[in-house]
């Protein structure tokens, strides 16, 4: 499998786990959403909301690639976020709305890069202003790390309030290979 491959498939478990958190915290009511539960980001609302940021932020970061920029395009209109707990969307609809359109433009995006595209070296700045040049592919696993992390925070929270996301493995998503495959020629 080549890397674009990999990256196809974190962000199709990406919008996969996004839809089920997402259905699962729907089942709450908006004073279990905000709910202050110790969390970094405080709420299963705060944490779900820090996710679109920090998308956010990196597709935009993203977005300065000269593969990546007419694809990205319309994540570039975006309000660039101030900190990484600045509200995107005042209630969990809006939210949710807005998560299912970033997770269609991850996918779109991931499915245009090519191996050399990956190869690049990106030049941006960190939310504190600081000038980084990173090659994309290990920036690309950090995207879809950040998310992971964030979204086994919520899976806790949600379990806590008494919601059961259910199967959260990457495992799930990765195609069975017929026997034919394994054979060495």
């Amino acid at each position: 499998m080549r890397l674009n491959e990999h990256f196809d498939l974190m962000a199709a478990y990406n919008q996969w786990m996004n839809g089920k958190v997402y259905q699962a915290a729907s089942n709450l009511d908006e004073e279990a959403l905000f709910l202050d539960r110790g969390a970094f980001f405080r709420s299963i609302f705060g944490t779900l909301n820090h996710l679109v940021v920090g998308d956010t932020i990196w597709l935009k970061r993203f977005a300065t690639h000269p593969a990546s920029a007419n694809i990205l395009s319309p994540v570039t209109e975006l309000q660039t976020p101030t900190r990484l707990d600045q509200t995107v969307c005042a209630d969990f609809g809006a939210l949710w709305e807005h998560r299912q359109w970033l997770d269609e433009q991850i996918i779109g995006w991931v499915s245009g890069l090519t191996d050399l595209d990956l190869d690049f070296t990106l030049t941006y700045h960190n939310t504190k202003g600081v000038s980084r040049r990173m090659r994309l592919s290990p920036l690309i696993f950090h995207f879809f790390n950040h998310q992971t992390h964030h979204r086994g925070q919520v899976t806790t929270l949600l379990s806590q309030a008494g919601e059961d996301v259910g199967v959260t493995d990457l495992f799930a998503l990765i195609p069975n290979e017929s026997q034919q495959d394994e054979t060495l020629g």
